[in-house]
């Protein structure tokens, strides 16, 4: 079964980090990275860009009204903010439980990692987004 790992922390605190101590984090996330795709466990993996580069579009009322509002900023307010995910191939809840553990081991800020099975996956060709995405450094 496919599982969406959603990593959510904060991210002032994570947009306070070096760009060393940023590329060391990677460094160990992709370590985690590496064993799911040799294992051929890994789909799409994505980090966000901060909550003040997003919008929310809000969809108009049931009452009838089908205007739908577009505000500044993420979809819910709390105190952590989603900041990327993974799908990963597991054979059993615990087992994307793992997935997660590792991450935290390879990412110690604070923060956590929602896991919950995925219902539709479309991978999509995603060979232009890539391109774009080597191209801004990410």
């Amino acid at each position: 079964m496919l599982y969406a790992i959603l990593c959510y922390n904060f991210e002032d605190a994570i947009g306070a980090w070096t760009l060393a101590e940023d590329a060391l984090v990677m460094a160990r996330l992709g370590l985690v990275e590496a064993g799911l795709a040799a294992a051929d466990r890994l789909g799409a993996v994505a980090r966000l860009l901060p909550t003040t580069a997003a919008v929310t579009l809000r969809k108009g009322r049931s009452d009838g009204s089908r205007e739908h509002l577009v505000i500044d900023g993420p979809f819910a307010e709390t105190k952590e903010q989603l900041l990327g995910f993974y799908v990963v191939e597991c054979g059993n809840l615990d087992a994307a439980i793992d997935v997660a553990r590792d991450l935290a081991v390879a990412n110690p800020d604070r923060g956590a990692y929602e896991i919950r099975p995925l219902a539709v996956y479309r991978p999509g060709d995603l060979t232009e987004t890539r391109a774009l995405i080597k191209g801004i450094g990410a």
